[in-house]
């Protein structure tokens, strides 16, 4: 691989979710965001429409900077789903509906008139950690990334671990409840569905929905479909029984999940990134609790559970990171 400075342009990072679609400018040697541009992703419109919603967003950050694209090293793509780096290519994605076999780095290189890289979101959260932020120095390490779904991505003696065809890391669609509810990706009682900020928010609405007594009714004016993750963490730190519950569950199925983390990948530190980490030990302490718990006892006491340090900005900056270290091939 090519030192992050190889190239003395700036990047072009997206990271495509579920739900939102975060861009941003880096700088050349990758450690910095120096313009960033937001907008929903409204998966459900189809991937030309979500592609047509990325290039206007690099459009408007390159106007922003008075900047031409001529000027950019190279695009790097962080999205949601298998992806297959090498190909460019989303193979399948629970969270981006129809996405199957999507040549998604050709699309935006053709469409940008600039190479483009495209790698796993929780892998490109996951190297950002790794490069820059909380694991900076750690060898082996588990990032999970939990918002609208579950991303998972393993770092082993300081190489991303990818697997034979590319699609290693999908550990929020590790199986944890074999009946549990149905997740996007087909499959029942994935780690997903259980505890995802989706299913904390599906989990409150239909407690509420039964009649149970929750601050969460006031909070979303009586309207269930506007409960949110983030709405269930508000009523819960307000001191909320239902909310609280509802989070303590979601905690400790991701709690069971990183049991299994723990005895297989024996890691120094997991990181707990993505939206629904916002939560912080609200989240964490339960989780903790769990590991300590369940877990093989000399993996337990040598693992850290921490927060991500660099937040939403992870995907971005590991993204651009990654397409340098790759020479923007």
């Amino acid at each position: 691989m090519m030192k992050a400075d190889g190239c003395r342009s700036p990047v072009i990072a997206v990271d495509l979710g579920g739900t939102k679609i975060a861009a941003g400018i880096v700088s050349a040697g990758g450690y910095e965001i120096l313009a960033r541009e937001y907008c929903p992703t409204l998966a459900d419109d189809g991937i030309e429409a979500i592609v047509e919603r990325v290039v206007s967003a690099v459009g408007r950050l390159i106007s922003r900077q008075d900047m031409d694209l001529s000027r950019v090293c190279c695009a790097s793509i962080a999205a949601c789903g298998v992806i297959d780096p090498e190909a460019g290519v989303i193979v399948f994605s629970p969270n981006l509906p129809g996405c199957r076999n999507i040549p998604l780095r050709d699309m935006l290189r053709d469409r940008l008139g600039v190479k483009a890289v495209l790698i796993n979101d929780a892998n490109a959260a996951a190297w950002g950690e790794h490069q820059l932020g909380v694991g900076k120095g750690v060898d082996n390490l588990v990032c999970l990334t939990v918002g609208t779904g579950i991303g998972g991505a393993i770092i082993i003696d300081g190489r991303l671990y990818t697997g034979s065809s590319g699609s290693a890391g999908e550990i929020g669609h590790m199986v944890i409840e074999a009946n549990g509810p149905r997740c996007r990706c087909g499959n029942t009682g994935c780690l997903e569905a259980l505890a995802s900020g989706t299913a904390i928010a599906r989990e409150a609405a239909a407690h509420v929905s039964r009649g149970e007594p929750s601050s969460l009714n006031e909070i979303v004016a009586g309207r269930l479909e506007d409960i949110t993750a983030e709405k269930v963490a508000l009523a819960a730190r307000e001191g909320d029984s239902l909310a609280l519950n509802v989070i303590n569950q979601a905690a400790t199925y991701l709690g069971v999940g990183m049991v299994n983390l723990v005895n297989i990948f024996n890691p120094e530190m997991i990181v707990v990134g993505g939206g629904v980490a916002r939560m912080g030990d609200l989240l964490l302490d339960p989780v903790r609790r769990v590991v300590r718990e369940r877990a093989f006892l000399v993996s337990a006491e040598a693992v850290s559970i921490v927060s991500s340090r660099l937040g939403n900005d992870a995907g971005m900056l590991g993204a651009a990171i990654f397409a340098l270290q790759q020479g923007g091939k």
